[in-house]
C-alpha cells in the first residue's frame, strides 16, 4: 500500500549521482515497483544459457555474471543503509568502490543460475524489509558517503539501480526475456 511517506523523494533526499536511478522508477508504490522489477530480472535472466555468463560486450567491461554479482552486492549495501537509517542510526556510513567489489567477488567462478537465484532471494529480503518499515521510518535521513539520503530515496535508488542494470543487460549484452 502506497503512503505519502513512500512518495517519490525530492532532490534534497539523495546525491545528484542517483537522480537517474530515482527517475526511472515507475510511478506508484515503490515497494510494488521493487517487487515487480525483481520478477522481471528473474524472468529475463532465467533463460540465459550458462555459455553467455562470461560474455562482456567490450574489453574491460564486466561479464554478465559480474553484472549480476554487482547487483547482489549493491542491493545488500543499499538495504543495509536503509535499515540503519530506518532504525534512526545516525552513524555516518561509507561509500563503496563497485569495481573493487566486482574484482574480488568471484562471480565468474559461479553459475549464472546460482547468481540469479541469489539475486532473487536478496530482492525478496529487501522487499520484506521495506514492507516492515512504519511510515515514520521512510522519511528518516542519514549520511552516506558524505551526502544526506532518506530511507525512501534508498528504496527508489535500489529499485532504479536494478532497473538500470537490467537495461544495460538488454542493450549492451543483448539479453532479452524469453
Amino acid at each position: 500500500m502506497a503512503t505519502t511517506a513512500r512518495a517519490r523523494p525530492d532532490a534534497t533526499e539523495f546525491a545528484p549521482f542517483y537522480a537517474s536511478y530515482v527517475a526511472i522508477v515507475p510511478d506508484g508504490d515503490v515497494v510494488d515497483a521493487m517487487r515487480q522489477s525483481g520478477r522481471t530480472i528473474g524472468t529475463t535472466l532465467a533463460p540465459v544459457p550458462e555459455s553467455r555468463g562470461g560474455f562482456r560486450y567490450a574489453a574491460e567491461k564486466w561479464t554478465v555474471r559480474e553484472v549480476v554479482g554487482h547487483m547482489i552486492d549493491a542491493e545488500r549495501i543499499f538495504a543495509y543503509r536503509a535499515l540503519r537509517l530506518a532504525r534512526a542510526d545516525a552513524t555516518p556510513l561509507p561509500g563503496f568502490e563497485e569495481n573493487d567489489y566486482v574484482r574480488t567477488a568471484g562471480s565468474d567462478a559461479r553459475t549464472l543460475a546460482d547468481l540469479t537465484d541469489e539475486l532473487r532471494i536478496v530482492r525478496e529480503g529487501t522487499v520484506r524489509m521495506y514492507e516492515s518499515f512504519p511510515d515514520a521510518a521512510w522519511t528518516r535521513r542519514g549520511v552516506v558517503n558524505g551526502r544526506e539520503v532518506s530511507v525512501r530515496a534508498l528504496a527508489y535508488i535500489t529499485t532504479g539501480h536494478a532497473l538500470h542494470h537490467l537495461e544495460v543487460l538488454r542493450t549492451r549484452y543483448a539479453i532479452t526475456s524469453a
